[in-house]
């Protein structure tokens, strides 16, 4: 059988912000969760997003995952900007070229492993590609678990079945919201090493929000978000780089509250 990859690994943009500006609220209230960002995330690269609590980082995940709508500045995802659709052609997209891991997991508990997998191709109309499943199922190590409902499985399998609901539909990018932020660190490891395996062996583009310094150890970028601004990056990082530079955010952040 031969491998199946997604599109052309590390070849250009999966998804980019050009000065993206979200604000809740109005006057005193205002609050701006994101303050003209601009990033591109490039294809074939696993990112995490990192950055203290109320910086942004879920907020930009969101308005690039055509989840919610930026203020103003533009969102573009697979060389499409996402302020031009229309509500029926944003849910195409989400559909067919974007995945999404959650927390939660998501997963439906009355159908298997194999129906949640398969349920977006099914909600889209579309048949499975039966090579790519099996090969998605096997990275994933579900193969014994295909017939059982979410209550009948651990966390980490379900969120493996979440990741395998991800990636079956061969999507431009996966956003991945905490991952791992339900799980232990034995099945954080195994998530989090399937996601990477998807992009070094798929050519799988993925972005992760997280706030675990190990998680985010796994990527081959971390962005730095604070106060709705990219403040910071690093490339092939390490937990102890990851950690000196969140604890430097996070101390700026009670100085500036304390101020």
């Amino acid at each position: 059988m031969t491998e199946h990859t997604l599109g052309e690994a590390t070849q250009g943009v999966a998804a980019s912000a050009h000065d993206l500006v979200k604000t809740y609220g109005k006057g005193e209230a205002e609050v701006r969760a994101l303050d003209g960002v601009t990033i591109d995330l490039m294809q074939g690269e696993f990112t995490a997003v990192m950055g203290p609590s109320g910086s942004g980082k879920s907020t930009l995940m969101h308005c690039l995952a055509a989840l919610d709508t930026p203020t103003s500045g533009e969102a573009v995802v697979d060389g499409t900007s996402l302020g031009k659709l229309k509500d029926k052609d944003l849910t195409t997209l989400r559909r067919e070229r974007v995945g999404f891991v959650f927390q939660s997991f998501n997963l439906v508990p009355t159908l298997t492993a194999e129906e949640n997998i398969l349920l977006p191709l099914n909600l889209a109309g579309r048949k499975p590609d039966r090579a790519w499943f099996d090969q998605v199922v096997d990275a994933v190590g579900l193969r014994p678990r295909l017939g059982h409902r979410p209550s009948e499985m651990s966390g980490g399998q379900q969120q493996r079945v979440a990741c395998a609901r991800a990636l079956v539909s061969q999507p431009r990018i996966v956003f991945a919201d905490e991952p791992t932020g339900n799980l232990d660190s034995t099945s954080s490891a195994e998530v989090l090493g399937f996601l990477r395996r998807s992009v070094d062996e798929f050519g799988q583009t993925v972005v992760m929000v997280t706030h675990d310094p190990v998680a985010a150890s796994y990527t081959d970028r971390v962005v730095f978000l604070a106060d709705g601004r990219i403040v910071d990056e690093l490339r092939n990082p390490d937990r102890d780089q990851i950690l000196e530079k969140m604890v430097g955010l996070q101390d700026a952040a009670a100085a500036k509250a304390a101020g």
